[in-house]
């Protein structure tokens, strides 16, 4: 397998970024329309944690971190290390010398598509982390790969310089050219969530403020009273 190592690619502002972080991955998510979000079985290795940052993307071999390693000369202050394999490997990929030399650089976190270990170093050095496994088996470093070209995850497209956001509830990419728009549409969605908010802390029900009650007339849910029900269902 050869490969390319690009260098400078193009990445949304860190300001943008920085915005899109003060919003959770569900919000995130709904304001690109309900794109964008990677499979539930990519994990935080912590909780509590929320980082955006753009992407430094590897492409590797399964079982060989070599890419990552040529990967970490491209990182830098603001980015999150995206990492994937071309077949599926659950081999621990990434672990505490990796994040050592991240965290030097600024880097915000890792997703990884494949394993990653020293799981309590990460946590226990601040280093954000998320993960399809946690796995102790190690890796070689024989096979050329890729680093900042587009690769996919969980049938997302993500390019070197999108936006990555972590919490836990997930992981969502935001395209570059999309972060500015997609940070105000999520403040709109937050603004909106807030008034809601306050409408049910004031006792106003779900089904009255979203007009529900039609949408149950329509498909002909029907409301009955215990006995009634009871006595059509002996």
């Amino acid at each position: 397998m050869s490969g390319v190592i690009v260098t400078n690619p193009p990445k949304a502002e860190l300001k943008d970024v920085d915005a899109l972080a003060g919003f959770g991955v569900a919000t995130v998510g709904e304001a690109l329309g309900r794109t964008g979000l990677l499979s539930p079985e990519i994990r935080p290795i912590q909780q509590g944690v929320r980082v955006a940052g753009t992407a430094v993307t590897v492409l590797s071999w399964p079982g060989d971190n070599l890419m990552i390693h040529a990967a970490v000369e491209q990182c830098g202050e603001g980015d999150i290390l995206v990492v994937t394999t071309t077949s599926p490997s659950t081999d621990g990929m990434f672990g505490e010398l990796f994040a050592t030399a991240l965290q030097r650089r600024g880097v915000r976190g890792v997703i990884t598509n494949a394993g990653i270990r020293d799981t309590q170093e990460l946590r226990d050095m601040g280093f954000a982390a998320w993960a399809r496994a946690v796995s102790s088996q190690g890796t070689v470093k024989a096979t050329g790969g890729s680093v900042n070209v587009p690769i996919a995850i969980d049938g997302q497209v993500i390019r070197p310089g999108d936006v990555i956001l972590a919490d836990d509830d997930g992981v969502v990419v935001v395209p570059r050219e999309r972060a500015r728009a997609t940070a105000q549409a999520s403040e709109a969605r937050e603004a909106k969530e807030a008034r809601s908010r306050a409408a049910f802390l004031d006792g106003e029900l779900g089904l009255d403020r979203y007009g529900l009650r039609e949408t149950l007339k329509r498909l002909r849910v029907e409301y009955k009273t215990y006995d009634t029900y009871a006595g059509e269902s002996s």
